[in-house]
């Protein structure tokens, strides 16, 4: 039984976008899908559920870092018989070049976090995305922006480091953006035979020093929702 999931059988869909932010899973939802209705609020985290094109698709925010996700996620896959989670997220690009608005489709995600080591044994585990939805997705941003990277991610425990060159070693390694959920997205996936992808809008560039202001990060990244909703709805 789901209990951090208010909704009833059959009000989520197979597909499901999923932000950070709960509000922006809201503005996602009202701008992208017809005939919506709320599924969740439970703790304010906020699920939708409507059609885009006749078809079903849920809208549902995660909260930040892997152990919120993780605990939406695992409901998500054991109780309500999802087959497809789009992380539809903001990064840190890491790249010289990157700018903010640019897309990251994550085809793997390293960590720091200890949350895989516990459940290993000690013993790593690379975590990466479904090969399926990652090319329609990355045929879908080509359509709509040139604007589109592919590779690595980072997903993070820290949003706020004390090692302001924390992030060097991963660059040189040729990741591509910082954030905090995808790892545990794709792991997750991974055990219950489900596809995932992250699909992501840089926010703040770690080279350049640029940052997007809130309500750009709320309100302004709706690229990666259309990507989403073209490379996860058949």
């Amino acid at each position: 039984m789901s209990i951090h999931i208010g909704a009833k059988k059959g009000e989520v869909a197979e597909t499901v976008l999923m932000p950070g932010d709960p509000l922006r899973a809201k503005f996602f939802a009202e701008t992208f899908l017809e005939d919506i209705h709320l599924f969740n609020e439970v703790r304010g985290m906020l699920g939708f559920t409507g059609t885009y094109e006749g078809k079903r698709v849920s809208v549902m925010g995660s909260g930040m870092g892997i152990p919120s996700l993780s605990i939406y996620v695992n409901e998500l896959l054991e109780f309500y018989e999802v087959k497809k989670i789009i992380r539809v997220g903001t990064c840190g690009g890491m790249q010289p070049g990157m700018k903010i608005g640019d897309l990251v489709l994550a085809m793997s995600a390293s960590t720091d976090s200890n949350v895989n080591r516990v459940r290993f044994k000690g013993l790593d585990y690379a975590p990466t995305a479904d090969f399926d939805l990652l090319v329609r997705a990355y045929d879908a941003a080509k359509e709509l922006t040139q604007r589109v990277f592919v590779g690595g991610v980072i997903s993070g425990d820290l949003f706020y480091s004390d090692d302001e060159h924390w992030h060097e070693v991963w660059a040189k390694y040729g990741i591509l953006a910082a954030e905090m959920e995808t790892a545990g997205l794709y792991t997750l996936a991974a055990k219950y035979r489900a596809k995932a992808l992250a699909i992501l809008t840089v926010s703040d560039t770690l080279v350049a020093k640029e940052v997007a202001p809130a309500e750009q990060r709320e309100k302004g990244f709706t690229l990666m929702a259309q990507v989403a909703l073209k490379a996860g709805l058949e």
